[in-house]
C-alpha cells in the first residue's frame, strides 16, 4: 500500500512539473519562450516563438505594427515586408536571424498575390532560401499574408 501511495505522489509531482506555465524567457521541459518588444504582442494564448534543441519555432506573423498592434494599411507587398520585419525581430530576440531559417510556411488570403509576395520574400531570402510551402487560407483580422518560420540557432 505504501508503495502505491508513494508511486502516486511521485506521479502527481512529475505531472505538476510538466504542467507549469511558461513565462517570458522561462525554460520548462527544455523549451524557452522568446519575446521581442520589436514585434507585435500575441493576441491569444501563444508565444511569439519557442526555442528548443537548437531551433526556433516562430508563430505565424501577420502585418501588425509592433507599436500599435494593429494591422498596417497596404497591399500584399507592404504586408509581406512588415511580416518579415516582425519575424526578423523575433529571431533576433531568440539569438538568430533570417539567414538561419530552414523552413517557412506562407499563408495567402488570395493565391493570385503569390508573385507579388514572392518578389518581396526574395529580397529577405537572397542566398540559399529556406524550404517553403505556400497555401491559400482565410486569415485573421483582414490580413493578406501570414508567415511562420523555423530557424536554427546561430552559433555566434
Amino acid at each position: 500500500m505504501k508503495k502505491r501511495i508513494g508511486g502516486a505522489v511521485l506521479l502527481l509531482f512529475c505531472l505538476g512539473a510538466f504542467s507549469q506555465t511558461e513565462k517570458k524567457g522561462a525554460v520548462v521541459t527544455g523549451r524557452e519562450v522568446v519575446e521581442s518588444k520589436d514585434a507585435p504582442k500575441p493576441v491569444g494564448p501563444y508565444s511569439q516563438a519557442i526555442k528548443v534543441d537548437g531551433f526556433v519555432f516562430c508563430a505565424g506573423q501577420t502585418a501588425r505594427d509592433p507599436a500599435t498592434n494593429k494591422l498596417i494599411e497596404g497591399d500584399v507587398s507592404a504586408q509581406t515586408e512588415r511580416v518579415l520585419k516582425n519575424l526578423s525581430a523575433v529571431l533576433v530576440a531568440a539569438g538568430t536571424d533570417l539567414d538561419h531559417v530552414v523552413k517557412t510556411t506562407v499563408y495567402l488570403k488570395d493565391i493570385s498575390d503569390f508573385n507579388t509576395m514572392n518578389e518581396v520574400y526574395g529580397r529577405f531570402f537572397k542566398i540559399a532560401p529556406p524550404a517553403r510551402t505556400t497555401v491559400s487560407a482565410s486569415l485573421p483580422g483582414g490580413a493578406l499574408v501570414e508567415i511562420e518560420v523555423v530557424a536554427m540557432l546561430s552559433k555566434k
